[in-house]
């Protein structure tokens, strides 16, 4: 059995040693290589989870991992690590600083604990299972925003919405009553503290949203795919996060709606 306090104390060392990495390695001049999907890494993201994965080897060497830089190991295990070393690769190498590191903690699959740290704001925001999700050590909550013409919505890339999805995206710009882009996991970030109201993703990986799921739900919100079922190892990657469960509610229906138009 894990202790959760103790792994998200360990979870915050880890941080620790994250955080000094990627501010070493931001706003200089850095070789960037392209994965098969395009999407850039650096020496940065590779060192920060050679780096991590050592240290949780170290303290809890039956665990599993499944990093983006550096594969899988032992997923088969009761407990698996999930770790984004650099979360908005883009935005870290065009010397924008709202990247952020992700962690997160699985049991049997379910997240019981997740992290975002954004190491240039110093600001760290940490959810496990039971309990209220804080910033820097200070409970926070969502709003109460439960209509989407009045919520304040962000979704990083407008472009990922394609074919069918786009008219999600179209349905959202049209009646949110903001819409904003970029923001990775910071989004999340400021939609548990209560700056933004909605966080509608597409195409995202495992390692992008499970380290977010005890942090929006600690604070009030609901996170889910866009059918309503909760995020896993094998979801779609389309995430859909709210600050209350009725503007949750609401944006479900509305895709329904654009999915089957007739039905609805």
């Amino acid at each position: 059995m894990t202790d959760l306090t103790k792994a998200l104390e360990f979870a915050n060392r880890i941080a620790d040693e994250a955080g000094p990495i990627s501010r070493h390695y931001f706003r200089r001049s850095l070789d960037v290589a392209h994965k098969p999907d395009d999407s850039p890494v650096t020496v940065a993201d590779r060192e920060i989870e050679l780096r991590l994965r050592a240290m949780i080897g170290t303290a809890y060497p039956d665990h599993g991992i499944f990093g983006e830089e550096h594969g899988c190991e032992n997923l088969d295990n009761r407990f698996v690590w999930v770790l984004d070393p650099i979360d908005g690769t883009k935005s870290f190498v065009t010397g924008h600083p709202l990247f952020g590191g992700l962690i997160a903690l699985l049991e049997n699959g379910e997240p019981k604990l997740g992290q975002i740290d954004m190491p240039i704001t110093g600001e760290r925001w940490c959810g496990s299972a039971g309990l209220p999700t804080t910033m820097n050590g200070e409970h926070v909550t969502t709003s109460d925003c439960r209509s989407l013409s009045h919520a304040y919505a962000y979704t990083t890339d407008p472009l990922l919405f394609s074919g069918p999805k786009q008219r999600v995206f179209e349905m959202i710009r049209d009646r949110a009553r903001l819409l904003r882009f970029g923001g990775d996991c910071y989004s999340y970030a400021l939609l548990a503290s209560g700056y933004c109201d909605l966080v509608v993703e597409t195409n995202l990986e495992p390692y992008d949203y499970l380290p977010v799921v005890q942090i929006v739900r600690g604070a009030g919100g609901v996170v889910t795919d866009w059918e309503g079922n909760a995020l896993s190892m094998t979801s779609s990657g389309d995430v859909l996060a709210a600050a209350t469960p009725e503007l949750h509610a609401q944006l479900l229906a509305e895709m329904h709606a654009l999915r089957d138009p007739v039905g609805a």
